[in-house]
C-alpha cells in the first residue's frame, strides 16, 4: 500500500507540472503493479498431475515459499467426497475414465503407417492427480540400468545411486522399509489381496517355463515374475492428489486453481516471469518471482513451450509465433511403450466375467462404497514380470501384466467370455517419434507422431513377446483352466501372421515420455539441463515424464514421482540424496535367454 500511495502522491505533484495525461499513465502503472503483486507467487506450477502435486507439497514445506498450482481439469472429489467420485477412486472402475473426456485429454495420434494406418488412442489425465488418477495403479520403477543409462546420455546426477533414495523418500510400502523400499513416504504402495487362483497359476507356469520368481521386481531383482506393487491404500486409488496434494492443501502458502488452462508462458526478454491462463472464459495472468515450473506431462509441456516461443524456430515462424529461444529438441525424441493382449479362454467360471454383469457390479460397488473392500478394491493386475527377449540382452526388455479377465479396446467394449490374458510388450523400443503444434490455439491438440513399429528390431521383439507368452500359457499349471486361444488365435502361427496381428492389435501402454529431454548444453537435442532448467532461458523448468532422456523399462508413474521428488531438492538448493553400492541382480550368464 505504501508503494501505491507513494506512486499516487508523486503522480499528484506531476499532474501540476505536466497535465493530466501523465497522471493517467502513472496511476495506470501503479494499479498494474498492485494487481501483479496480488497475483504474484514465488513459484507457479503448471499441471496438478503426478509431478505437479509432488512439487506443490515439497515446495510449500517451507512456509516462506508461496506456490500457485494451476490445473486444466477439475478436482478429483465431489463436495469433498471421494465416494461421490467413485469412478476415480474405486480401483476396479479404472476403465470408466480411460474412455471419458471429463477427466482426460483424449488424445489421438496420426495414422500409423507401420500399423495398418491405425489412429491410436492416448488417454492422459486432466484432473487433480493427472494420469495417476486414471492409470492402472501399477507401481514399477524400471531397472537400475535405466538410470545409469540416463547418466551416460547426459543426465549427470540421475544415475541409480542418486535416484533410488528418492523412490524410497516417496514411498510407504505396506511390507515395510528395506534397502530398496521406503517406509514413511506419502505414496502408499500395497500388494494384491484377491489371492486369485489364476494369478497363482500364472506364477507357477512362469517357473515351469524356467523363469525365476522375484519377491520384489522393484528391489534387488527385476528379472523374473512375481506379485505386483500397486498405488492402492485401504482399497482406494492412492494418486498423487491423495498422497501429496490433499495433505498440503490447507497450507496458507499454497494456492490451487482447477479448470484453468495455461495458454502461454510470459517472458521479459529470455526471463520467464509468469503465465497467462484462461479461467471461466476470462484471460488472466499470474506472476512468478522465482520460477515457472511446467509439469503438464509429455504432451502438454512441449506444447506450452512451443506456444510460448520455445522450440524449433522454423516451425514457430511458420505459425507466426515470436521466437524466444530456438530449442530444436522440444517435442522431439517422443517415446512410448506398445503392448498387445494375448488371451486364452478359461474352462472354469472363475475369471472376472461374472463380476462384470450389472447385478454383480452393483453388489461390488455397494461393498466398496460401504467399506472400501471386495473386488472393487483392486485393479486386478496383481501379478506380472520382466524377461529378456534373447541371449545377450543385459537386463529385461519385455514386460508382462497378467489379468484374470478379457479386455477389449481399452476396456471400451465389454468382455464377451470367461478368459484370462497377459498384456505384453517390449520396454526399450527403437522407434522414436515427435509432436508438433497443429495451430497457435492452445485448445487444439498437437500433432502426435509416435512412429510406432518403424524398425526391424521392434517387429522382431513383438514376435518374441507372442511366442514367449504362448510358451508360458502352454505350461502344466494352466492345464485345468486352459481353453482355446482367443487372441491371436490358433490360425496365427507364422512370423508373417504374427506381424500382421501386432499391426492390427497392439496399442499404447500409455507411457508417452522424453519430449523435453534432459541432457548437456553441448547436446543440441536437449531441452532441460540436469538441474531441470530449460536451456537458453531463465527461471523456467520442466519437471515431468517429458524430461526423461530415454524411456525406462517399466511403467512411468513411479519414475515420474521420483523425478519430482528429486527436482524439489534441486529447486530448494539441497544436495542430492545418494546411496552407494546398493546391489542389483545380474544374470549368471548372458548366453541364455533365461
Amino acid at each position: 500500500m505504501h508503494k501505491v500511495t507513494g506512486t499516487l502522491f508523486k503522480a499528484h505533484i506531476l499532474k501540476n507540472i505536466s497535465g493530466t495525461n501523465e497522471q493517467f499513465k502513472i496511476s495506470r502503472t501503479s494499479s498494474q503493479l498492485s494487481s501483479e503483486k496480488a497475483n504474484s507467487y514465488n513459484y507457479v506450477i503448471v499441471g496438478a498431475g503426478s509431478a505437479g502435486c509432488v512439487l506443490a507439497n515439497r515446495l510449500t514445506e517451507d512456509p516462506l515459499s508461496t506456490v500457485l498450482l494451476l490445473e486444466a481439469g477439475p478436482k478429483d472429489t465431489l463436495l469433498g467426497s471421494k465416494r461421490l467420485m467413485w469412478k476415480i477412486h474405486m480401483p476396479a472402475a479404472l476403465t470408466y475414465n480411460l474412455c471419458d473426456e471429463k477427466y482426460n485429454w483424449h488424445y489421438h495420434t496420426t495414422s500409423q503407417k507401420h500399423m495398418d494406418n491405425r489412429i491410436m488412442y492416448w488417454p492422459r489425465g486432466r484432473v487433480w492427480g493427472g494420469s495417476s488418477s486414471l492409470n492402472a495403479m501399477v507401481y514399477i520403477r524400471g531397472h537400475a540400468e535405466d538410470y545409469n543409462r540416463w547418466s551416460r546420455e547426459g543426465a549427470i546426477g540421475w544415475d541409480y545411486e542418486h535416484c533410488l533414495p528418492y523412490f524410497k523418500k516417496a514411498q510407504s510400502h505396506e511390507l515395510g522399509p528395506d534397502q530398496y523400499r521406503g517406509g514413511n513416504g506419502p505414496l502408499y504402495v500395497s500388494r494384491g489381496k484377491t489371492n486369485h487362483p489364476l494369478h497363482h497359476a500364472f506364477l507357477e507356469a512362469t517357473q515351469q517355463a524356467g523363469y525365476p520368481f522375484t519377491d520384489d521386481m522393484n528391489g534387488y531383482q527385476q528379472e523374473g515374475f512375481g506379485w505386483m506393487d500397486m498405488t492402492i491404500r485401504q482399497g482406494q486409488r492412492w494418486s498423487t492428489a491423495s498422497a501429496y496434494l490433499r495433505p498440503a492443501i490447507s497450507r496458507p502458502n499454497l494456492s490451487v486453481a482447477e479448470k484453468t488452462l495455461v495458454t502461454k508462458i510470459l517472458f521479459q526478454g529470455t526471463k520467464s516471469i509468469g503465465v497467462e491462463y484462461v479461467k471461466n472464459g476470462q484471460r488472466k495472468k499470474a506472476f512468478a518471482s522465482k520460477e515457472v515450473i511446467l509439469s503438464g506431462g509429455a504432451i502438454n509441456s512441449p506444447q506450452l513451450l512451443m506456444l510460448s516461443g520455445i522450440g524449433n524456430a522454423d516451425d514457430l515462424k511458420k505459425l507466426g509465433i515470436p521466437v524466444v529461444c530456438h530449442l530444436p529438441g522440444v517435442g522431439q525424441n517422443l517415446q512410448d511403450h506398445l503392448e498387445v493382449y494375448v488371451q486364452q479362454k478359461c474352462t472354469k467360471p472363475i475369471t472376472l466375467y461374472n463380476a462384470q454383469k450389472p447385478v454383480n457390479m452393483v453388489r461390488i460397488g455397494l461393498e466398496w462404497l460401504w467399506k472400501f473392500t471386495g473386488e472393487g478394491a483392486t485393479a486386478h493386475l496383481e501379478s506380472g514380470g520382466f524377461i529378456r527377449s534373447e541371449p545377450g540382452v543385459p537386463h529385461p526388455d519385455i514386460q508382462f501384466h497378467f489379468l484374470p479377465s478379457q479386455v477389449i479396446d481399452h476396456g471400451r467394449v465389454a468382455s464377451t467370455m470367461e478368459a484370462y490374458q497377459v498384456h505384453v510388450g517390449p520396454m526399450r523400443s527403437t522407434s522414436v517419434g515427435w509432436l508438433k503444434l497443429k495451430s497457435t490455439d492452445p485448445n487444439d491438440h498437437p500433432i502426435i507422431e509416435p512412429n510406432y513399429m518403424s524398425t526391424e528390431r521392434d517387429i522382431w521383439e513383438f514376435r518374441q513377446c507372442v511366442k514367449l507368452t504362448r510358451e508360458i500359457f502352454a505350461q502344466k499349471a494352466f492345464e485345468k483352466f486352459r481353453g482355446p486361444e482367443v487372441q491371436p488365435g490358433n490360425h496365427v502361427q507364422s512370423d508373417k501372421e504374427i506381424d500382421a496381428f501386432i499391426r492390427q492389435k497392439a496399442d499404447s501402454a500409455y507411457h508417452p515420455s522424453c519430449t523435453c529431454k534432459m541432457g548437456q548444453l553441448s547436446d543440441s537435442t536437449a531441452v532441460v539441463d540436469p538441474q531441470t532448467k530449460v536451456i537458453g532461458v531463465e527461471n523456467l523448468r520442466v519437471v515431468d515424464a517429458s524430461i526423461m532422456p530415454s524411456v525406462v523399462s517399466g511403467n512411468l508413474n513411479a519414475p515420474t514421482i521420483m523425478i519430482a521428488e528429486k527436482a524439489a531438492d534441486i529447486i530448494k538448493g539441497l544436495p542430492s540424496l545418494q546411496e552407494k553400492n546398493v546391489p542389483v541382480y545380474k544374470p549368471k550368464t548372458l548366453e541364455t535367454q533365461r
